[in-house]
């Protein structure tokens, strides 16, 4: 097996809470809590869970956009959290972002044609001449026209903005592209368009995507492998379709459940968990989903679990599984 494109040990991000005059520490928000996992070179790895738990904070420390407390993360074997700033813009050129509000992400000062050029400009890539004639074909390659360069994100619906933000990702000609949520706020009709475009592109130019969602169906549809968070933690990760078909940990059990089925006749037992998820400042002791786990043991609420490979490959975080 060759070496992973991309990968996560032990990833943390904790946001103290202060309090008084002095400001001293009170409490600490533990957002992402020891999250490990890797992505190779071609595939599409899905994270998944409920909003809260940490999806979009660890893909944004994967970028450097926030900086983790603790971790590991490493791209092509070089450790991007140990980076200079010049040595991590040379990174960022091959990993690039597409963020889930394509209004927000895109400078509404700025033609379409500025905001695609605009990170060649930054990597130094090509002349104007260049830059201008890669602009024209990137839009063209998302399903715009050259003529949309002229224009601004005002100018456009959401579909569209989301396929300027794509163009803007692509510009660079990255080997990771990190998508946020990049169709939860795009109508169905839409979702599956822009789905399908990436898809298209993963294959054209064999990218790599991370692909953050809480749509359960938008994940299987387009992703590998999924990772399953909880509080902060990865609970569970698998191939796409064992996961769907037969899914271990009880978290992701009642996750699966909870997924619209268009079949009347189905006999899929919904499972419904009992309270609310714990603050991330006060996460509960051991399995940090015992409180609410249907099948908990007094195992559970005394260690926490550790991540561990079942026979059929997927790593699994429960105490179900020693």
């Amino acid at each position: 097996m060759s070496e992973p494109l991309l990968k996560v040990e032990n990833l943390k991000k904790y946001y103290p809470i202060k309090n008084g005059v002095l400001g001293r520490v009170s409490e600490t928000v533990r957002a992402v809590d020891g999250v490990s996992f890797s992505v190779n070179e071609g595939e599409t790895l899905g994270i998944v869970g409920e909003s809260g738990c940490g999806k979009s904070t660890t893909g944004r420390m994967i970028m450097r956009l926030i900086e983790p407390t603790e971790g590991k993360v490493s791209f092509e074997g070089k450790n991007i959290l140990s980076l200079s700033k010049s040595d991590l813009r040379r990174v960022r050129k091959d990993i690039q972002m597409i963020f889930q509000d394509p209004f927000a992400s895109l400078n509404p000062r700025q033609t379409v044609g500025k905001i695609i050029e605009e990170p060649m400009i930054v990597h130094g890539m090509g002349n104007h001449k260049e830059r201008k004639q890669r602009v024209e074909e990137l839009l063209e390659l998302v399903g715009l026209s050259a003529y949309h360069a002229k224009r601004y994100p005002h100018q456009f619906s959401g579909g569209q903005r989301q396929r300027i933000g794509i163009a803007r990702a692509l510009a660079v000609r990255p080997k990771l592209i990190i998508a946020d949520e990049p169709v939860s706020a795009l109508d169905v009709s839409v979702q599956s368009q822009v789905l399908n475009l990436l898809q298209d592109l993963q294959k054209k130019f064999h990218l790599t995507y991370i692909f953050i969602a809480h749509d359960l169906s938008v994940v299987r549809h387009i992703s590998n492998r999924v990772g399953v968070m909880y509080l902060g933690k990865m609970v569970e990760i698998s191939d796409s379709e064992i996961l769907y078909d037969h899914p271990k940990h009880p978290y992701t059990k009642a996750l699966l459940s909870a997924v619209p089925i268009p079949d009347p006749n189905s006999r899929s037992e919904r499972i419904i968990l009992s309270g609310d998820v714990p603050s991330p400042a006060h996460p509960p002791a051991g399995c940090t989903f015992h409180d609410r786990c249907p099948v908990a043991m007094d195992l559970c609420a005394r260690e926490k679990p550790v991540m561990k490979k079942l026979e059929d490959g997927r790593l699994v975080s429960c105490h179900l599984y020693d």
